[in-house]
């Protein structure tokens, strides 16, 4: 398939195609005429580049992913090093629901024993 068709099927732009290709995360073919040639293998690693990133993973924390669907595995988590990276991304977020919870612990705490005032206003005018 063509770029345009591709993206349309990956419901992403032919720019965005082409800048994982520049990042080397999708190989084009090219057809005698010069055309970008796709096929499904190229659609399924775009589809995981996609759920990877709305997951909040970079595109370079995506690299592992790609190559592990390349060497012919079902999934792109299927791989060592694709887990090395969830792991990763597990502990990242992990860390930042500890600094939420101690964000609304704070907030909670503040809103219990609200401060006094700093400035009165007075009714005689």
């Amino acid at each position: 398939m063509r770029i345009g068709e591709l993206g349309r099927r990956a419901g992403v732009s032919t720019r965005t195609l082409r800048h994982y290709e520049e990042l080397g995360l999708l190989e084009a073919r090219r057809r005698a005429n010069g055309y970008r040639d796709y096929d499904e293998r190229d659609l399924a690693v775009v589809a995981e580049i996609r759920s990877l990133v709305d997951l909040g993973f970079a595109l370079e924390e995506t690299r592992p992913f790609v190559e592990c669907l390349r060497a012919g595995h079902p999934t792109g988590a299927s791989c060592a090093g694709s887990r090395a990276v969830q792991l990763r991304k597990l502990a990242e977020v992990d860390e930042w629901l500890a600094r939420l919870h101690a964000v609304r612990r704070e907030l909670v705490a503040q809103l219990a024993d609200p401060p006094a005032p700093r400035c009165h206003f007075s009714e005689e005018n």
